[in-house]
């Protein structure tokens, strides 16, 4: 298959706290009852842009901004466990500190993904623009259906991050890809946002390529690794926190039909426990 990516980075994938969730509404047939989900990360190091975060977990900051209604409705639903392990702490642990994260990407905008974006003061975020067009604006009760905390976001997001589309020119990928294409962040083949939507509006994937493999981050596209292998997609009851029903379900069939033309593929779910240690102890390196 003949790959466009060009520039080699390193990947390392960690979780930043966990929330618990009946298993059968992420895996058609699953248990009836509850299993942990980590909120996963993954810390990448370009060769001349430095470190780059894909999203950030949860952070303390959820607890906090969750206390009363209507928010208090969204942790009683998936409650969240050491949220205290944020991304902060499980990079500090590794020795890269606030100042050394140069970028932050957002695949979308629910709190497990943006909980620890406030750490991250010296970052430039960069994020999909439909997903921040379609919660920015909502008020609580609409925020809390969307899985949105507008606290989590740093002062002044609105004003200084910037959507990919703006910075990042797009290209074509493979034909044999079941996606047209993506935008290249650093216009080098490093890092290709690439459209999944369904599960969040605008949400993206990031691929990438490291010395030892492809990487398809995908976010929430898919809740397990274990649901695409297994074609187990989420219980319809899943649709209730989806933007589109339809669409989360053809990429799900993309992402499939992706990994069976390109067995060499790593497809990367955000929340899958094969990838990312819920107990926060080990960092993978792919």
């Amino acid at each position: 298959m003949n790959h466009q990516l060009t520039v080699h980075v390193e990947a390392l994938l960690m979780s930043a706290g966990y929330c618990l969730h009946p298993e059968f509404v992420t895996l058609r047939g699953g248990s009836l009852r509850s299993a942990a989900y980590p909120a996963g990360f993954a810390c990448i190091r370009h060769p001349s842009r430095g470190w780059i975060l894909f999203d950030t977990g949860y952070s303390p900051r959820f607890q906090e901004l969750t206390k009363r209604l209507p928010l208090s409705l969204y942790r009683r639903l998936t409650p969240v466990r050491q949220e205290a392990n944020s991304a902060i702490r499980r990079l500090a642990g590794i020795g890269i500190t606030a100042e050394d994260v140069r970028y932050v990407v957002l695949s979308h905008f629910h709190a497990d993904h943006i909980g620890g974006a406030r750490d991250f003061p010296f970052a430039r975020f960069l994020y999909p623009q439909r997903s921040y067009e379609a919660v920015r604006e909502l008020g609580p009760i609409g925020a809390t259906r969307a899985g949105f905390i507008a606290g989590l976001l740093p002062d002044g997001f609105a004003d200084e991050a910037m959507p990919i589309e703006r910075i990042a020119p797009y290209v074509p990928l493979p034909k044999e890809v079941p996606f047209s294409g993506g935008c290249d962040l650093f216009a080098d083949g490093s890092l290709i946002a690439i459209d999944l939507p369904g599960h969040a509006a605008g949400q993206i994937g990031l691929l990438l390529s490291t010395v030892n493999a492809r990487v398809l981050l995908c976010a929430d596209a898919s809740w397990s690794s274990r649901a695409l292998r297994e074609n187990r997609p989420p219980h319809p009851v899943a649709g209730l926190v989806m933007s589109d029903r339809k669409a989360y379900r053809e990429t799900f069939e993309r992402l499939r039909s992706w990994q069976a033309a390109d067995p060499e593929l790593i497809v990367v779910p955000s929340h899958c426990r094969e990838f990312f240690d819920i107990a926060c102890k080990e960092v993978r390196r792919l």
